[in-house]
């Protein structure tokens, strides 16, 4: 299992303390959220920061961008440091063609689909990702409650990697928690994004462990 500790949830008045204590953990990545406020409602990190978080950052950066029109940033994130890029697949006219500009700037290439998005939309890209991410809560905001849904896209998910990309990584974003990371990793899921279930915790570096451990 792969943990990927959400920035969402950091002090972002303190981002670098918190950036530290990832590094020390057994945390295999750091997540940041990417936000415009018009395909989602809510607007977050920029290049800028991203390019900050990278001078403190010893983990990979794994940058989800909830944009429309992502084609126009794949360059601009590469270089600010993003090792994983993953974008909307409800956000790509050519989903495709994305996924191959992602990878031929040197990044891992990601597809995130919303609550509503099944899984059969990417049958015929699977091949091209590294990872799918589903999305366990609608985007936009961190702390919401996990949608139950989840366990079955992801098993559904399973089937298309079995037959089209069996070293496809199943990420899986919102609601993350000690309580429900047990049955998805049963269910498929082999990264964890979790946010407000550790930092809002006193030992946040201790849940991160206990995380890791579940698979």
């Amino acid at each position: 299992m792969l943990i990927a500790p959400s920035l969402l949830n950091a002090n972002f008045a303190n981002l670098q303390t918190d950036i530290e204590m990832i590094n020390q953990s057994v945390a295999d990545w750091i997540h940041i959220d990417v936000m415009d406020g018009v395909f989602v409602p809510n607007i977050s990190f920029g290049q800028p920061v991203v390019s900050h978080i990278k001078k403190h950052a010893k983990k990979p950066l794994d940058v989800h961008v909830m944009i429309v029109d992502p084609d126009r940033y794949i360059h601009s994130f590469k270089e600010v440091g993003a090792d994983i890029l993953t974008v909307h697949a409800e956000a790509c006219t050519h989903l495709h063609r994305t996924l191959t500009h992602i990878k031929q700037s040197g990044m891992k290439a990601g597809v995130a689909l919303n609550p509503h998005t099944p899984v059969s939309v990417l049958e015929n890209v699977l091949e091209n990702c590294d990872l799918v991410m589903i999305m366990s809560v609608n985007p936009g905001f961190g702390g919401q409650k996990f949608i139950e849904n989840t366990y079955r896209k992801i098993e559904d998910l399973v089937v298309l990697k079995n037959k089209f990309n069996p070293n496809l990584l199943i990420e899986v974003d919102g609601g993350v928690n000690l309580e429900n990371a047990r049955k998805l990793s049963d269910s498929g899921a082999n990264v964890l994004v979790a946010g407000y279930s550790i930092f809002a915790d006193k030992n946040p570096a201790s849940v991160i462990e206990k995380m890791k451990q579940v698979s």
